[in-house]
């Protein structure tokens, strides 16, 4: 099959240049036949060779401002492409725009439903602060009084609000640092770390709340070390 297809190409090839030759052969044949009929034709239209070729000469004298035309032809032409492609820069760089803007829309928006997102979970969470039997629902602090379960909820809602300001660039690092070295000095939030810490362990690394929760085990090893809290 192989071979068949290999034939048929060269075969396929030779045919087409023998077209084109037979082509090439047949138009230098009937130029030659043309010109022929043209020179006849105006040696007859001017009476003799003689004056055919006189008024030949005569026409070569306008050869040159001929010559002039198809320069400013060329040099329109070249312009054309110059403006053209400068047409097509201004192009790219309009869709290059375009395509950042687009870019920076899309972060926008999901910028956006994040928020919402984390403001739904506050209004749930606020919903189980308020009535305990809510708080049954998720689970999350099993055989604690009502008390340490709306501590907790509570101590979620305030790490929540960090992770959203850092999202959003509010507070840097160094701030964040600051304040979990005061949230972690209070017993309640340090049994909300100590109870939710291997979730959030789990969190995507790359994530607000995944780089929030690196700050903050950073200002809980430095507290249990003694270290000092950091100036805000």
């Amino acid at each position: 099959m192989a071979r068949r297809g290999t034939w048929r190409s060269a075969l396929s090839v030779c045919a087409w240049l023998t077209a084109a030759i037979a082509g090439v052969a047949l138009v230098g044949t009937a130029s030659v036949v043309i010109s022929g009929w043209l020179a006849r034709g105006a040696e007859a239209a001017s009476g003799s060779r003689k004056a055919a070729e006189e008024r030949s000469a005569l026409g070569d004298y306008f050869g040159g401002v001929s010559a002039v035309f198809s320069g400013i032809a060329l040099l329109l032409l070249i312009v054309t492409l110059l403006f053209q492609q400068h047409e097509l820069k201004l192009q790219r760089r309009e869709l290059a725009m375009q395509r950042e803007e687009m870019i920076a829309s899309r972060t926008e928006l999901r910028r956006s439903a994040e928020a919402d997102m984390r403001a739904l979970h506050m209004q749930l969470t606020q919903m189980a602060m308020d009535d305990p039997s809510l708080a049954e629902v998720w689970n999350d602090y099993e055989g604690m009084s009502d008390v340490e379960v709306r501590q907790n909820l509570f101590a979620n809602l305030v790490f929540n609000h960090f992770v959203l300001a850092f999202s959003w660039g509010s507070y840097s690092e160094e701030d964040l640092i600051a304040y979990a070295h005061n949230l972690l000095r209070s017993p309640a939030f340090l049994r909300y770390w100590n109870a939710s810490r291997a979730a959030k362990s789990e969190v995507p690394a790359e994530s607000a709340e995944g780089r929030l929760f690196r700050v903050f085990d950073q200002a809980l090893a430095a507290h249990q070390a003694g270290a000092p809290p950091a100036a805000s």
